[in-house]
């Protein structure tokens, strides 16, 4: 009876909310502890904290998917820094940057809503090249090895997908 209890209340919505909330705070937490160890690092930015809505709340979705996060927040922080160092910063220059990065994540089936903000951050906070490896890179392995752990270990719900042959 007891062990039925806790299967019940372990498959309930409310539990499942609790686990996904859970797990966003655990993995910001870790990424957010990277600038008390290590001052220089960087590993923590705001359109990741969309992504952990996306991974933790939905992570069967395709845009939750390694590649999504990865490439989306990789192809659209590029583009930014190009646009950054070949271009001024205007709001012409700012939503074309946006516009481009969601036709190039369309295009290589990459697409990750929050990576879209990246290309407004890089051009208003004028960053360098050394964002696209932090935290940009470095927050997405992080972030892909947590879902990993969190949804094969924790949620037992399973992570990445597993495409059908």
């Amino acid at each position: 009876m007891r062990l039925h209890k806790f299967n019940v209340l372990y498959r309930s919505r409310i539990f499942a909310i609790f686990l996904a909330g859970m797990g966003a705070t655990v993995c910001i937490f870790i990424m957010a502890q990277g600038a008390q160890i290590a001052p220089s690092y960087l590993g923590i930015m705001a359109p990741f904290g969309a992504t952990m809505v996306i991974l933790f709340a939905l992570p069967k979705s395709p845009l939750a998917q390694p590649k999504n996060i990865l490439g989306g927040h990789l192809l659209t922080t590029a583009i930014g820094l190009i646009t950054l160092y070949y271009w001024e910063v205007t709001p012409i220059s700012i939503a074309i940057s946006v516009g481009l990065g969601v036709s190039l994540m369309m295009l290589t089936n990459t697409l990750h809503p929050p990576a879209g903000a990246n290309p407004i951050l890089v051009l208003s906070l004028n960053v360098s090249w050394d964002f696209l490896f932090t935290p940009v890179l470095s927050g997405c392995l992080l972030i892909v090895l947590f879902g990993w752990f969190y949804h094969n270990w924790i949620s037992r719900i399973g992570y990445p997908l597993r495409l059908k042959p």
